[in-house]
C-alpha cells in the first residue's frame, strides 16, 4: 500500500495533482479540499489512498490524514464509491462531515451532489458509531451545537433572509466559534447578511 507520495508539484487542477517522485510522475486525485490546502510550493508531501479494480489502479491525495480517514470510512458503506466520497469531501469539509455523520444530521449529508435521503441515511447508520468511538465525540456536545446552529437558522428565516444564504453565513461562524450561542451566531449573521 502506497501511504504518501512526497515530491515535485508539477501539475496542479481543482480534481488532480501530478506529482514527480525520483523521475516518475504520479497522477492522484484529489477533493476540492485538498486542493485549496495545497500550498503553491515546489515539494509536495501527500497522503494516499490506492484503489485497486480489476481494470485500474487508482490513486487519491490527501492533505491531511484526518480527511484520508474520512474518506475510507465514507467508501466502507455500500453506495458510496470513491467518486462520491470525493464529491463530499469537495462539498464539506472533513470536520462537517464528521459532526454531521455525529449527529444524524441527514439534510447536510443530503446536500452532497448525488447523495438521496436513503444514502445519506444509510451513511450515519453505518459510521455514526464508528465516528463517536474513532474521534471521542460526546454526542450532547455534538446535538448542542447544532441544536444552536439550527434556532439561529429558522430565526433567521422567520426575519426574511434565504436559507441557503444563512445557512452558509452560520456555518462559517459555527467554525470560526464553536461554542458560540444562539443569540450570538444571531447577531454575527445579521452583520454579514
Amino acid at each position: 500500500m502506497i501511504t504518501h507520495i512526497q515530491g515535485k508539484l508539477t501539475d496542479k487542477n481543482p480534481t488532480h495533482v501530478v506529482i514527480d517522485c525520483n523521475g516518475v510522475g504520479y497522477m492522484l486525485n484529489i477533493s476540492l479540499h485538498t486542493y485549496s490546502q495545497i500550498p503553491d510550493k515546489e515539494y509536495l508531501k501527500l497522503y494516499t489512498h490506492l484503489q485497486v479494480k480489476e481494470d485500474s489502479h487508482t490513486l487519491y491525495g490527501f492533505s491531511s490524514l484526518a480527511e484520508r480517514e474520512i474518506f475510507r470510512l465514507l467508501i466502507s458503506v455500500s453506495g458510496i464509491g470513491a467518486s462520491i466520497a470525493r464529491t463530499m469531501l469537495s462539498s464539506l469539509t472533513p470536520k462537517q462531515i464528521r459532526e454531521g455523520i455525529a449527529s444524524g444530521d441527514v439534510p447536510l449529508i443530503q446536500s452532497v451532489k448525488g447523495i438521496g435521503a436513503k444514502t445519506a441515511q444509510r451513511v450515519i447508520l453505518d459510521l455514526k458509531d464508528k465516528i463517536l468511538k474513532i474521534y471521542d465525540i460526546d454526542e450532547v456536545s455534538v446535538s448542542k451545537g447544532n441544536t444552536n446552529k439550527d434556532e439561529a437558522l429558522s430565526a433567521l428565516e422567520v426575519l426574511g433572509f434565504v436559507k441557503k444564504q444563512a445557512e452558509r453565513v452560520v456555518d462559517k461562524i459555527m467554525v470560526a466559534q464553536p461554542d458560540a450561542d444562539v443569540e450570538t451566531i444571531i447577531k454575527q449573521a445579521l452583520k454579514n447578511l
